[in-house]
């Protein structure tokens, strides 16, 4: 018998509860509302405070009898055709540290691309992995990084048949998407398994002009954020997979490992609603976004300065495999100002905000939630940008960013990043870090893709091109001196 796609466990479980009027003598102590702040509760609605439940002994009994939450994951397995899939309400940051526990060990070696997030460098840090980096595939004059080649992985295994598996980030944040089912033949030749670390690829199984989505392509574990790409609440996260490589038990107690033992039943609940969404109308729903990305590119490109990054741009020999045409990448450099400071600019005098933003590029990511309405407002506010770009100071005379080379932007991976990261560490200024071991992760935000990993030395081209970043106005989170006057080093015997 076919899975029902008409349920929604978990939201059916929530109305029973509300319909049934429970009550608990448990957690979460505003109990349903009533002892919530009532600025809270005008500002929120009641609807939130109805949802938020115990997963057992609320949800569901407290020995899980309903299976709301196990039916809810097969559900969406079947959706995306994985054998198994797991929700985190942890983000997609906890499901890849999970999926890497699983497949590696502390002390083992994985090949990762060095294009991962900062949440595969903290899984890295946490577990003690040793990993093996493998090069994107770097288009120097755009400065931009696509995901490495097959062929960059067969190499890295060659070299390294230790390595338990392998890591790749696709697509990325850019929309630049991997040859997975290349990489999966390289990794499975060997009997290794691969993650895709596929966080902006929520859309991507629902519907065929899309890249491939990884476990059509034959990854093992894949890792998607619902509430990048997809209808979900923020931290709703899913992790899938397949084949016999990965122990369906051990990747689960992985996860339990991290993750809370208190989740959130509203994200559980925006995972459950997407899946069913899809399902039953995401071909449609999904089918339409293609089309407005490629009219309001097409609009965008007509405006003075402006140049939309396609797939012309992104793919072919020696660049990514394939491109998602959501991701509306605008090149500013002709406008003369920063995605920086444009990306502010268009907060403050159109309200309207900017999804990734670099030294020349501004992003605005689109979904299947936009429409005519939504875009017809971005283009007033980019062409509203391009007329007044020369006559306004918060734009004009930007600071220039020292960009390095993709040579120069490579750095030594003098110790493991666990071991730097832990090792007594002193702060010096940055002009005198040069040659000096990271003790900490710089990694400028949006897209979150670490510059300086722990354990890396660092260079003089990479500490002036982070220093001139934030002069410009790059934010860095993660670094303990966020305006970079001094770093975090390893300190010397």
């Amino acid at each position: 018998m076919g899975a029902n796609h008409t349920e929604a466990p978990i939201l059916e479980a929530l109305a029973r509860y509300r319909n049934v009027d429970e009550l608990g003598f448990t957690p979460p102590g505003h109990k349903r509302a009533r002892g919530a702040d009532p600025r809270a509760r005008e500002v929120l609605g009641d609807a939130v405070f109805f949802g938020d439940l115990l997963a057992n002994g609320g949800l569901d009994d407290r020995l899980s009898g309903g299976r709301v939450l196990t039916r809810a994951e097969a559900l969406m397995a079947d959706a995306v055709h994985a054998d198994h899939t797991f929700f985190s309400t942890c983000g997609s940051s906890l499901s890849v540290k999970a999926a890497m526990l699983a497949v590696t060990s502390p002390g083992h070696r994985l090949l990762v691309g060095r294009d991962a997030h900062k949440s595969v460098v903290a899984g890295l840090i946490l577990s003690g992995v040793d990993p093996v980096w493998v090069e994107p595939r770097w288009d120097a004059s755009r400065h931009l990084a696509h995901p490495p080649s097959p062929a960059a992985y067969a190499k890295a295994f060659a070299e390294h048949p230790d390595a338990d598996g392998a890591l790749v980030t696709s697509p990325t944040p850019y929309g630049a998407a991997a040859d997975l089912a290349g990489l999966a033949e390289v990794c499975h030749r060997l009997g290794k398994p691969l993650i895709v670390d596929e966080a902006w690829g929520a859309h991507l199984p629902f519907h065929d002009e899309l890249p491939a989505w990884a476990m059509d392509a034959g990854a093992d574990i894949c890792v998607t954020s619902i509430h990048k790409m997809g209808s979900g609440l923020e931290q709703g996260s899913v992790f899938h997979l397949q084949g016999d490589l990965i122990d369906p038990a051990e990747l689960a107690s992985r996860a339990d490992l991290l993750g809370t033992t208190s989740p959130n039943v509203l994200i559980y609940a925006g995972i459950d609603a997407w899946r069913r969404q899809m399902v039953q109308r995401g071909h449609e729903l999904i089918g339409g976004a293609p089309e407005l990305a490629t009219r309001t590119r097409t609009a965008i490109e007509a405006i003075d300065g402006c140049h939309v990054n396609d797939a012309e741009d992104f793919c072919g020999p020696g660049l990514a495999a394939d491109f998602d045409p959501l991701p509306v990448v605008i090149d500013i450099g002709g406008l003369g100002t920063t995605g920086y400071r444009a990306a502010d600019w268009l907060r403050a005098h159109h309200h309207l905000d900017a999804h990734l933003f670099d030294h020349r590029r501004i992003s605005t990511q689109l979904t299947h939630a936009d429409d005519e309405r939504t875009t017809a407002r971005l283009l007033t506010a980019l062409r509203d940008l391009s007329a007044h770009v020369t006559d306004h100071a918060d734009l004009r005379d930007a600071p220039e960013v020292a960009v390095p080379s993709p040579a120069d932007l490579r750095t030594d991976q003098a110790l493991l990043p666990r071991d730097a990261y832990f090792a007594r560490h002193a702060k010096v200024p940055a002009n005198e870090a040069v040659g000096r071991i990271a003790a900490e992760m710089i990694t400028p935000y949006p897209p979150g893709i670490p510059v300086v990993l722990p354990g890396e030395r660092l260079t003089a081209p990479v500490l002036k091109y982070l220093v001139t970043g934030v002069e410009a106005g790059m934010f860095l989170p993660d670094a303990a001196d966020r305006r970079l006057t001094t770093v975090r080093v390893v300190a010397e015997r």
